[in-house]
Formats: structure tokens, sequence, C-alpha cells
């Protein structure tokens, strides 16, 4: 079990905002985290990286209680992709990427060449090895997401935890960042993403998670959790769910509409 949530409570003060949440997402599972602005997906990731402490219940990863892991266990368990931003230095990609094995070194430990190798070999990996000597405020936002993705593997956690990984991102770059995000829970990798997208949760998703007024209204395969009804609830609008087959590949895809009865 890569992550087990129990009865969590969380509130800013005295702003209520996750109510009696609770799932379980077992290893190699793929979860995407759905629900409109200020629904507490933020929130809950911040609970699952123990950066916040829940009012009430409990947060495990793996089998232990994240308030009792230090942040070095937390390292070797989890890692995080915010959304899209540009670093404060203009550090190269690779050293960027060499950045995620500080868990691993310690703080004061300069990485040695079989490190950077490894480095080399994550960058390669995702197809972005060409912009290893690149300062990374001079590439595009895909590639920068796609830098991170490259951080977290070398990091070695089992989890990865992604904010709206596609939030600033163009069309193709989602994509890409996307069909690379799969290809990882493909080889063991346990991902929980939030996103905006009810198609990206169709797509790419294994599971999904919709939160509504800080509680979970569902929770189950994208496929049979999202009906419309499901979706109109979540995001106050009209949402007709459609089927279509693309490369072979039947999809499901939400289409959101006003006004009378969709056509």
């Amino acid at each position: 079990m890569s992550v087990e949530v129990k009865d969590l409570d969380f509130s800013y003060g005295e702003i209520p905002v996750l109510h009696g949440v609770s799932f379980s997402i077992e290893d190699g599972e793929l979860v995407a985290v759905l629900g409109p602005n200020g629904v507490g997906k933020s929130t809950l990731f911040g609970c699952l990286l123990g950066f916040l402490k829940p009012t009430s219940g409990s947060v495990s990863l793996f089998g232990h209680e994240v308030h009792t892991l230090s942040r070095r266990e937390l390292a070797r368990c989890v890692s995080y992709i915010p959304q899209s931003a540009a670093p404060v230095y203009n550090y190269t990609v690779l050293d960027m990427v060499t950045m995620g094995l500080t868990g691993q070194l310690g703080l004061f430990r300069a990485p040695a060449p079989e490190h950077r190798e490894q480095a080399m070999e994550a960058l390669d990996g995702l197809g972005i090895a060409h912009l290893a000597y690149r300062g990374c405020n001079r590439i595009s936002g895909g590639e920068r997401q796609l830098m991170l993705l490259a951080r977290a593997l070398v990091q070695g956690a089992r989890l990865l935890v992604m904010d709206e990984p596609t939030a600033n991102l163009d069309y193709g770059n989602s994509f890409r960042v996307m069909e690379r995000v799969r290809e990882l829970t493909r080889s063991g990798m346990t991902v929980i993403f939030s996103t905006h997208e009810p198609n990206h949760a169709f797509r790419y998703a294994g599971r999904v998670l919709a939160l509504k007024g800080g509680s979970v209204l569902a929770d189950g395969v994208p496929g049979e959790a999202l009906q419309e009804e499901t979706l109109s609830t979540l995001y106050g609008i009209d949402v007709a769910v459609r089927q279509t087959n693309v490369g072979g590949e039947t999809i499901k895809l939400s289409i959101p509409y006003q006004g009378g009865p969709e056509k």
C-alpha cells in the first residue's frame, strides 16, 4: 500500500477545508484528483507530503505515518513536482536533476561522477538529454516539467505527487508530459496528480478521486466514477460524456455545454 488516508480533517484556523477524507492507493496506481478551485486539492497534497499537520485523522506512506518520518525518510518515500514555475537561479538542467540526489548524499556532499551519470540517464530516458547543459530558465515549460520528472526519478522515491503538472503548458507539451507520467506507473511508480481537466483523468488515470466541498464526492475508475451528473455537480455546469476511438483505443471525453439539452 503506497498511501492510506483515514478520516482526514484539516482547517486553517477556524476555516474548515477537508472533512472526513478517506482513501488508499495501491503500489503502481495512477490517480487523478479532480475538483474546483478552493476545494482542498493542494491542502490534501500538503498533508500527504508532511507540510501540513491534519486537524484529525491520519496519513500513512508505505505503512508509516507521515508525521513520524524525518525529512530524509520522506525524500526516500515521496517526490513532489509543483506547478510549473521558473527557478530563481539559472542552474543547468543537469545540475537541477542532480539536486534530486540531495536526500541520498546529504546536504554538504558533492555529487560524484556516477551521480551525474545517473542524472544524465534520467534525462536521456525522458528524451531531453540534449538540454543537460542549458540553463533551466532557458527551456520551455514542457521541457522544465520533464526536467522535474527526471529529478524525481533520480530521487528514487516510490511515490510521485504532482500538483497540476500541465497547468501552464501548451497542448503538445501537456500531452508529452502526461504520456511520460503514464510510463512511470508502468514501471512500478505510484503517481497521484491534481488536475482541472476531467479528460486527463479519462485518458491517463486508472483511478479518480473527486473532491467537492472538502469531501470525497466520487472515487473509482474514471469511466465509472465520472458520470455526467457527477461532473455537473462537481463544476456547476452542464457536462456531456461521450465515447470515441482514437488510435485503436476507446476513450471517454467530457464536453461542457450551456443552455438546454445537449445535442
